[in-house]
């Protein structure tokens, strides 16, 4: 069982009321401060209030925590003060957490669970665009790697099909929104009858299909807007110099508006139809 002898506390100038810095801690930890001779911003802010002739107001905010409890206490009053504070790490769940001055934008996991991704068809030996087109999948396979990337899709994820093969100038070729999970290739059906009874511009897909480890894995997708190769979008100020086989395009804005202007899409409605 966790200790709950844990608590938050905050720092406050007695200048101006202001808070500059939350930390947790048991027993005197809070006043450990009033010691420190580091070179930081907090230390400078007690200097400051003690040459005035005054101490910092020191409180106890929570108490009777656990050290996890406390954690997620003290990361909550740091973000929510964030920019006002002389706390030099973020603390502690940064991840589940919304970023800062980013209240104007979508973020995936905050406003949407879905994400925005590049998936690189990769026309080769295994896989060929016209088959991805015409029978609504998208796949990757062949190493561990590969299919870990492919089995991270999630259904309602948005994908930016991005085609490339060697030797030629790639781009962007569809915009789709994944239906399924991935499945071995062997598993995966249209409308119940396997993408074997098909035919495919390139069968070797089938490659190593008795071995999921090697095989490749397939998602279904819905695709909303899509080219033929020799129509792909390529945008000049290529964000990959040699695109990867999955990469986010969450941060990737000037992407995103040329892909929405190529393929007369709205991320942001398109994201709203498929909450």
């Amino acid at each position: 069982m966790q200790k709950s002898n844990y608590y938050v506390y905050v720092y406050i100038d007695p200048r101006n009321y202001e808070e500059f810095y939350y930390g947790k801690g048991i027993g005197e930890r809070k006043y450990s401060h009033l010691e420190d001779t580091s070179d930081t911003e907090k230390t400078k802010r007690i200097k400051e209030i003690r040459k005035a002739g005054l101490e910092p107001i020191i409180k106890v905010i929570a108490k009777g925590l656990t050290e996890h409890d406390a954690l997620l206490v003290e990361k909550t009053l740091i973000w929510k003060l964030g920019k006002n504070l002389t706390n030099i790490s973020s603390g502690h769940f940064a991840e589940n957490f919304r970023r800062h001055n980013t209240f104007h934008l979508e973020l995936e996991g905050f406003d949407f669970e879905n994400g925005i991704y590049l998936l690189n068809v990769g026309e080769g030996p295994h896989r060929s665009w016209a088959d991805c087109r015409k029978y609504g999948f998208m796949s990757a396979g062949q190493t561990a790697r590969h299919i870990a990337l492919i089995r991270d899709f999630k259904p309602n994820d948005i994908i930016a099909a991005y085609w490339s093969k060697k030797g030629e100038k790639g781009g962007y070729v569809g915009i789709g929104v994944v239906k399924t999970s991935a499945i071995p290739i062997k598993e995966f059906k249209i409308k119940g009858q396997s993408l074997s009874s098909f035919p495919l511009t390139q069968p070797n897909i089938f490659e190593n299909s008795d071995n999921t480890e090697k095989s490749e894995w397939a998602i279904e997708i819905a695709w909303i807007k899509t080219v033929d190769e020799k129509n792909c979008k390529f945008i000049s100020k290529v964000i990959f110099s040699t695109p990867s086989t999955k990469a986010s395009l969450e941060k990737q804005l000037k992407t995103l508006k040329f892909l929405e202007q190529e393929f007369g899409i709205n991320f942001s409605n398109l994201r709203k139809q498929t909450k």
